[in-house]
């Protein structure tokens, strides 16, 4: 099977459920015997973008350097999934004209359902002024404009999440089984 190469980019708040999404994503994907590649955030930060920090220009770069490897895997055929708050409608813009094959997914939640989610105490901190810059709190957050798919986690379970981002997938024709020759 040759397949197409996409990136499947996931954006939203800190808590709103892109890590989950994706990870259930790729699993199903892995179960069609797909060849993917996850980039969370988080792990990008510990090794790819290690260093930067959290003002503007360094999350910018953080998302050019995600947008960089996430071109290189879908142009040579590979599903992305990138996990990333990804707060600028403009740096995401911008990784979209690079990328080209970009699907973009708003994991939307309520601030204050992603704040009850808070496993890590992240916004806990934050309102405590312990953290400066997070996004959502003293830093904004731009949802898009227009994606591709919209996957509301306060309102919906995880199993309708999913096949809306298959269901988008197979329209836009990510999932056919041989690349047009």
């Amino acid at each position: 099977m040759t397949q197409r190469g996409v990136t499947i980019w996931f954006t939203g708040l800190s808590g709103a459920g892109k890590t989950t999404i994706s990870h259930a994503v790729g699993e199903k994907l892995r179960s069609q015997r797909r060849n993917i590649e996850i980039l969370d955030g988080d792990i990008v930060r510990q090794n790819l973008t290690k260093g930067l920090g959290f003002s503007k220009e360094d999350r910018d770069e953080n998302i050019r350097r995600i947008g960089f490897v996430s071109h290189l895997l879908t142009r040579n055929g590979v599903i992305v999934l990138v996990s990333a708050i990804s707060p600028y409608r403009q740096i995401r813009e911008e990784v979209r004209q690079k990328i080209g094959d970009f699907v973009e997914i708003y994991v939307n939640a309520p601030l204050a359902v992603c704040e009850e989610r808070d496993v890590k105490g992240l916004y806990k901190r934050a309102r405590a002024g312990e953290i400066k810059s997070f996004t959502g709190i003293d830093d904004p957050y731009e949802p898009p404009l227009n994606p591709e798919v919209e996957c509301r986690t306060d309102l919906e379970e995880l199993s309708e999440s999913i096949g809306k981002v298959f269901a988008k997938l197979e329209e836009l024709k990510y999932l056919s089984d041989t690349l047009a020759v």
